[in-house]
């Protein structure tokens, strides 16, 4: 099995969570061991390898805080990032609050409303899962532009 290489982001992110991981076990590890010990575990002779073969990051960026519009099975949102997750292959797990609640029930016999979801999403901003009629649960507007 062949396994695609996250970006350099999702690498470093790797390191960081090592180096808490091993500071909380007393075995204090510096930032460039946790580097080195990441681009090991991928087969790479040193970081500075691993870090030339990892594919650049997605040019979406999102961040704590960040304001966000888009759909969220087909309703419109305006929302806050409450949380990111950097996932390999350019994915992001994002945990959206929104402004106002979403009635995610298509059904006049009652209501189920939403104020927050976790979704995982793409390079374009949509989700991998999908309604029954195929439209993506989560497609959100071009990042970037503020609200």
């Amino acid at each position: 099995m062949d396994t695609q290489l996250p970006t350099r982001t999702v690498l470093k992110a790797q390191a960081k969570r090592l180096r808490a991981t091993l500071d909380a076990a007393g075995k204090p590890c510096s930032h460039a061991q946790a580097l080195e010990a990441i681009a090991h575990q991928w087969g790479a002779r040193d970081w500075n390898t691993l870090s030339a073969k990892a594919p650049q990051a997605q040019d979406r960026s999102f961040y704590t805080g960040q304001r966000l519009s888009g759909q969220y099975l087909g309703h419109a949102f305006v929302g806050t990032v409450k949380a990111v997750r950097a996932l390999a292959l350019g994915q992001h797990g994002l945990t959206l609050r929104f402004d106002a609640p979403i009635d995610v029930v298509a059904s006049p016999q009652f209501s189920a409303f939403r104020r927050q979801i976790s979704c995982v999403v793409n390079a374009k901003g949509h989700s991998a899962q999908k309604t029954s009629d195929g439209q993506p649960h989560v497609v959100l507007d071009a990042v970037g532009a503020s609200l």
